[in-house]
């Protein structure tokens, strides 16, 4: 094939390249000058160069296309360049469909804590103090007060309302506290008189869970009592949550 394209381009390929450290010399013969007999077949002279041009192939590689080559290897990744800018806001998507309802929660259970409880029997003060316990029971919601100790137990911390009703004594005193734990809160006091009354005390406390409510009659540094019979209830306890609160706060 090499040979074939050398034909077709021969007249942009071929050169006349003299023969390297050749000079043109002329040469001269005595007889020169003369013409060759007729008939003898003779070259007439040359007048000039004696010696014939070498011709010489010349391939230009330049303009020689070969096949395309295989696919290298792909190189290693470079560093990754410096980060660009945010680019705008993209429109608002339209609103989606209406997902499936969930299942139903557990219903909110609301807790409730109340008692009343009443005394039927008479109380004089001894030596020491002591609390006043009942023997009545109106109400005492999941037994949250407790019948042998005469105090209410909270099960449920939040805000409490307290009220205490008691008949006082003919010609004695009548000396009461509403306790929160071991504190005093509130006094029920009545003094000695020939006639007997009705006394009440009410107020709200916030109570943490296992804290106790209770009535406590004062000790003997003065005689004191509260009046109750059998046939009617004299004395009264009462208490219930207002509102609760989480953790007692």
């Amino acid at each position: 094939m090499l040979g074939v394209f050398t034909l077709l381009s021969l007249g942009s390929l071929v050169a006349l390249v003299r023969p390297p450290n050749v000079h043109a010399v002329r040469c001269r013969r005595c007889c020169d000058h003369l013409e060759p007999a007729e008939g003898s077949g003779d070259q007439p002279p040359t007048r000039g160069f004696n010696h014939v041009p070498e011709v010489r192939t010349y391939i230009n590689m330049t303009i020689l296309k070969g096949d395309k080559g295989e696919r290298g290897d792909r190189g290693t990744s470079g560093k990754a360049g410096p980060e660009g800018l945010p680019g705008s806001r993209g429109p608002m998507g339209s609103k989606g469909s209406k997902g499936q309802a969930g299942l139903p929660g557990d219903a909110c259970k609301v807790q409730h804590s109340a008692f009343s409880v009443g005394r039927r029997k008479s109380l004089h003060s001894v030596e020491s103090y002591q609390a006043l316990v009942f023997d009545t029971v109106f109400v005492n919601l999941d037994d949250h007060f407790n019948m042998f100790d005469g105090k209410f137990l909270c099960r449920v911390p939040g805000i409490y309302f307290f009220n205490v009703n008691i008949h006082t004594w003919n010609f004695k005193e009548t000396y009461l506290h509403i306790m929160h734990n071991e504190r005093e809160q509130a006094i029920v006091y009545a003094q000695p008189s020939d006639r007997s009354i009705m006394q009440s005390q009410s107020l709200m406390l916030r109570l943490e869970l296992k804290d106790e409510v209770w009535i406590r009659l004062y000790k003997r540094e003065r005689e004191n009592a509260i009046y109750s019979d059998d046939v009617d209830v004299y004395i009264t306890f009462n208490g219930y949550i207002i509102t609760g609160t989480q953790g007692g706060n």
